[in-house]
């Protein structure tokens, strides 16, 4: 047997799964089938967005609302015509992406750009006793990380900073979910109307996002489609499908698209129409895509009039000043600023020579007009409001997508995966991509990947958690969705008290739920007290021990460490950690665990 002979003798039966086909799971999957991989199954619930175009290049602009999946396997297909390539349209913490689908593959490789599902594929990797590679990009910056039970750190052994600064365009046009997405649909939308115009500023809903097959999620390739639905004739001057606002229909003419800014123009700059546009019309437009929202909770469309009406219905009286920073806007309040932002802005860039302005949180009126029309689509969605302070915060720390730092995360992905493939698992490396050479003159920074954590709840064998809370005012609906869900990103957990075996939550609909508007006072848990948490869906156990704190308000909590300190961004044992950029030196005792390449 040659050489060709034994290298494509190593990928027989080396089945991979790829989780994310956008930025890095593009390049990741034509990586996969130029270096030999045979079977790779694909898992991703989004569709293509004209704002990936740039950077994603398994997708053209026919693709443009299409699933991401299936137009990346049969780009694959075409490259590889011999390649076995499988698809599922779904969510990765679909309860059919069970331990028995896991431990089908040789290797997980996560290209996702969130941390709950980069926690749940740990989780369940983990379970299933199958190797993981792990990867992200922030801008220039990148990393990978293989990921290997009882031998390596976990994605869960450090503590990740607070805040994730990239989103998905899709998210962030038409399905917001988190306060920070509304914040950055309200810089694009500055851009849309006052700055330099950029294809990924776009900020109307695309019809094109047709969502095939997200309830099905059919694998092998055979994703259902949806039926398509075209808009009625009767919505007149709503945003079209390329991001665009399109004129009043009638029966002898087509209707034109007009970009945002000439329409903006043609109305000259009119407060309250802008206002309309962007919060009723372009929101009723998002309501046709129907099957956006058969899990989701659909927008309300809002009117310039109504913010007056609810205004003088309102029986909480404005303070009628939008002067104290900290201070959370009523939905008058915002739409008022709003209208003052456009007014004060459309005059600026009237009287500029360059008829473009330039966005700037330390800006008034731009700042203003950001939290504003943030707080605006935040209502919008249910999304709770937040204060000019927060908004500013968030606004000024944004980080855009870089297609080299993509291809370069993909490569060295790959490079970790023909280790573990070879069986040479004393040679996997994390490894860091960094702005400028460190001291040995080296962009790739790699080291030897830590051991896992002691005190990590997810993977060592202790398994415990100590949260810090206030047991008079703390929930079990909270516990269970900002503690267990949020910051502990559990799926469906089932929780019991360890002394009385008492069941206070359960993964079973209307098992405990009565039980969830009591305070954990109410059902005699306080301090000292232990809960057994078990997900059965990510096969994890977990002992939470509480301790109480008088003087959180609502469900306010603290994550700590096992000595009742609160627990710090980043562990402070004899291992030194980085989540994103790479550590330019190493103290005595690590740099002897590590080999330089």
């Amino acid at each position: 047997m040659g050489w060709k002979e034994k290298e494509a003798a190593k990928f027989e039966g080396k089945r991979v799964l790829v989780v994310g086909a956008g930025g890095i799971g593009c390049e990741l999957l034509k990586n996969l089938a130029l270096t030999g991989f045979k079977d790779i199954h694909v898992v991703d619930m989004d569709t293509i967005d004209v704002s990936n175009l740039n950077r994603q290049f398994l997708f053209r602009r026919e693709h443009v609302g299409r699933s991401k999946a299936e137009v990346a396997s049969a780009a694959i297909r075409q490259l590889r015509p011999d390649i076995k390539i499988t698809y599922d349209l779904d969510s990765i913490f679909s309860s059919k992406f069970n331990l028995p689908f896991f431990q089908q593959f040789f290797l997980v490789m996560n290209a996702l750009d969130n941390r709950a599902a980069r926690n749940h594929v740990n989780r369940m990797c983990l379970a299933a006793k199958i190797p993981l590679i792990e990867s992200g990009s922030s801008g220039y910056l990148g990393q990978v990380r293989p990921i290997v039970r009882d031998r390596t750190e976990c994605y869960e052994c450090v503590t990740k900073p607070a805040q994730e600064k990239t989103f998905p365009g899709c998210t962030i046009r038409n399905t917001p979910s988190e306060h920070i997405h509304c914040t950055v649909w309200s810089k694009h939308a500055f851009n849309q109307l006052f700055g330099e115009l950029d294809i990924d500023d776009d900020i109307s809903p695309d019809l094109t996002d047709k969502g095939e097959g997200v309830e099905d999620g059919n694998s092998g390739g055979e994703a259902a489609p949806e039926e398509n639905k075209e808009p009625s004739n009767a919505m007149n001057g709503v945003a079209s499908s390329n991001g665009s606002h399109s004129e009043p229909v009638d029966a002898s003419n087509e209707a034109k698209p007009v970009s945002t800014r000439a329409w903006a123009e043609n109305v000259n700059y009119d407060p309250e129409k802008i206002f309309d546009k962007l919060f009723y019309d372009d929101i009723r437009y998002l309501l046709l895509m129907e099957h956006l929202w058969r899990e989701r909770r659909p927008p309300t469309p809002l009117r310039r009039a109504d913010t007056v009406t609810a205004s003088a219905s309102s029986s909480t009286a404005s303070s009628g000043t939008t002067d104290d920073p900290n201070k959370i806007w009523s939905l008058a309040e915002c739409a008022d600023v709003f209208c003052e932002c456009v007014a004060a802005l459309s005059r600026r860039k009237n009287a500029s020579e360059t008829k473009i302005l330039h966005w700037d949180k330390d800006d008034d009126d731009a700042m203003r007009f950001v939290a504003a029309c943030a707080n605006v689509r935040a209502t919008i969605f249910g999304i709770p409001c937040k204060s000019l302070f927060e908004i500013k915060s968030m606004a000024g720390n944004i980080v855009p997508a870089i297609a080299t730092t993509n291809a370069i995360v993909a490569g060295m992905m790959v490079v970790e995966a023909s280790k573990i493939l070879s069986g040479e698992l004393d040679k996997l490396r994390v490894v860091f991509i960094s702005l400028q050479p460190n001291p040995r003159g080296k962009i790739l920074v790699d080291q030897i990947p830590f051991e896992p954590n002691p005190k990590c709840f997810v993977c060592s064998e202790k398994r415990e958690c100590h949260i810090r809370l206030n047991p008079a005012q703390m929930t079990v609906k909270s516990l269970q969705d900002k503690v267990l869900k949020g910051a502990l990103n559990m799926v469906a957990p089932d929780v019991m008290e360890a002394t009385t075996s008492r069941i206070i939550i359960s993964s079973e609909e209307g098992e405990t739920t009565d039980l969830e508007p009591k305070t954990l006072e109410e059902l005699s848990i306080g301090n000292g007290v232990m809960l057994m948490c078990d997900d059965f869906q990510q096969k994890l156990e977990l002992r939470v021990v509480l301790s109480e704190s008088k003087t959180m308000k609502g469900d306010e909590f603290e994550i700590m460490q096992d000595s009742g300190e609160e627990k710090p961004e980043v562990e402070q044992d004899s291992r030194k950690r980085k989540s994103v950029a790479p550590p330019e030196e190493f103290d005595e005792q690590n740099a002897a665990k590590r080999a330089k390449i």
